[in-house]
């Protein structure tokens, strides 16, 4: 009605365009990261990380946070768990934007070639998280902000093609099915 006409022709006037993702690259260098094992989500003393240390890690390594453990730091004591190797190159990629499903299969299926020769990672990390005031959620429930707005999810791809699948939501979140 008029009310559509109206938005169209102040949309059209204001030129409101779609956001292109904005897209950086870092280079970490000498990382220290979690030892995993593709078939051992809970870990094994001093033998591979469990899931739940990876998603910690993940946490600090994507928020640049110290991993050394430094008793002046004022923002974190936080150090890698072990057992735990020094990665000489990591590439760190941040996509930001409003990105549609099939964009992130791509995402993956690129990400899966990376272990094409040279086989240089044993595992990467693909991260997806939504806004945390955002309005949905998964399922049908609206997103639930409270404290944190939780709204995410984490792929971890090994070698051999395994894959872990990490969830997050908020308390008042339904869970993905």
């Amino acid at each position: 009605g008029a009310e559509g006409s109206t938005l169209m022709s102040y949309f059209s006037k204001n030129q409101i365009q779609a956001l292109k993702p904005k897209i950086t690259f870092s280079t970490l260098r000498d990382l220290q990261c979690p030892v995993l094992k593709s078939n051992d989500l809970q870990g094994k003393p001093e033998e591979s990380c469990s899931t739940e240390e990876l998603f910690e890690w993940l946490g600090a390594v994507l928020n640049q946070a110290s991993l050394d453990n430094k008793s002046s730091s004022f923002l974190s004591t936080y150090c890698c768990p072990e057992p735990n190797t020094v990665v000489e190159k990591a590439f760190l990629c941040t996509i930001t934007g409003f990105i549609i499903p099939e964009k992130i299969v791509q995402l993956l299926e690129q990400l899966c070639c990376y272990f094409g020769e040279p086989k240089l990672a044993y595992w990467l990390t693909l991260t997806v998280h939504g806004f945390a005031d955002s309005p949905v959620s998964w399922r049908e429930s609206e997103h639930g902000f409270h404290k944190g707005g939780e709204n995410l999810y984490n792929f971890v791809i090994f070698r051999n093609l395994d894959y872990w699948l990490q969830m997050a939501v908020g308390a008042h979140d339904d869970c993905p099915p």
